[in-house]
């Protein structure tokens, strides 16, 4: 049961990188591609529809962890004590500046709650990435299980006993992690869009994929260097390699298709590469949730896990709560579908 659920929150998490991924690249460069108030009202009516659900994914991991791992739930919120604030001021600025602009039909109105939706989107998946890193790196858990890390501490030691939340390894994660789901959202841009900001999406995602080529590139063999132990279980066991290699495979597939104008297999692409890249990253930490500094102090998902019964129980109720969702989404996304006009 603990494997199982430990699969269901990293599929959950996924998902949600999928899916709320192309509407914060799409804030993320919103300014940058739109021209006018036509294009801009493009752009949000692209994903008004889907925005919050998305988000439910979100909520479905937090859920999950608490239910099926809640001394995981308990370390890392009060770790990150910070960081979570952060993220969660950035979602709540993200929904407002979406959901305000159409309020008054005003100039400087909409400019503000623009700027909002804008500030609230960018920052957003870089600290995703950034929490990403810590996980893969580390984290100093006492053996109470508990542990605080500071913003920054010697920022050119990310392997240190005290390591910080920013240094050179995990804001190099966090730029990937942004790059990324920027590509992630002008792809999706250029399927739902029309015309000159249709155009404008297909450049911006031809940049974007070009810095997620080169920092893929970075950060591949950078991690493995810095963290040779996360390459135990690709030995231990080989068909692991798949997840990589999906993740090779959707990059090079998105980049051909930018190229050819298939624009649907673009975004195909992409999502197939945050599959393969979160894929690699749960296959390479399993079984545990959250990694020490000291390994004998980690979090797994024998000792973080909830009692046998529990983790049963919950998986019932649960999973007719996703399955409920997903029904939903499908629903929502067929009434959604086709391009989006300016007007």
């Amino acid at each position: 049961m603990p494997t199982i659920w430990f699969i269901l929150i990293a599929f959950v998490l996924t998902m949600y990188i999928i899916l709320d991924g192309f509407d914060l690249g799409a804030g993320a460069i919103f300014h940058l591609i739109t021209k006018d108030e036509r294009e801009k009202r493009a752009v949000q009516k692209a994903i008004l529809p889907v925005w919050d659900g998305n988000e439910v994914w979100l909520v479905a991991a937090g859920g999950a962890l608490l239910l099926a791992f809640p001394l995981l739930y308990s370390s890392s919120l009060s770790g990150f004590y910070l960081p979570v604030f952060i993220l969660l001021w950035l979602l709540i600025l993200r929904g407002i500046g979406l959901e305000m602009r159409e309020i008054l039909d005003n100039e400087l109105w909409r400019s503000f709650w623009d700027f909002v939706f804008f500030i609230g989107s960018l920052p957003l998946p870089f600290f995703f990435g950034v929490a990403l890193a810590n996980v893969m790196r580390g984290v100093p858990i006492n053996k109470g299980h508990y542990f605080f890390q500071p913003l920054w501490n010697h920022p050119l030691d990310p392997l240190g006993k005290n390591p910080g939340i920013l240094d050179w390894y995990t804001v190099t994660i966090g730029l990937l992690t942004l790059s990324a789901v920027v590509m992630h959202g002008a792809t999706y841009l250029t399927a739902k869009t029309t015309g000159g900001l249709r155009a404008s999406s297909r450049i911006a995602a031809a940049a974007s994929w070009l810095s997620t080529l080169g920092l893929t590139v970075l950060a591949t063999p950078l991690t493995f260097y810095l963290l040779p132990q996360r390459f135990d279980n690709f030995r231990a066991a080989p068909w692991g390699y798949v997840f990589p290699l999906v993740a090779v495979a959707g990059l090079l597939l998105t980049g051909y298709s930018l190229v050819r104008g298939w624009d649907k297999r673009a975004f195909g692409g992409s999502c197939a590469y945050i599959v393969g890249m979160m894929g690699s990253t749960t296959f390479a930490v399993y079984p545990k949730v959250l990694p020490a500094v000291n390994p004998q102090n980690s979090l797994t998902i024998y000792n973080a896990a909830a009692p046998q019964h529990s983790l049963v129980v919950g998986i019932i109720g649960w999973g007719i709560g996703l399955l409920l969702a997903s029904v939903y989404f499908a629903i929502v996304y067929r009434m959604f579908r086709g391009r989006v006009t300016a007007d």
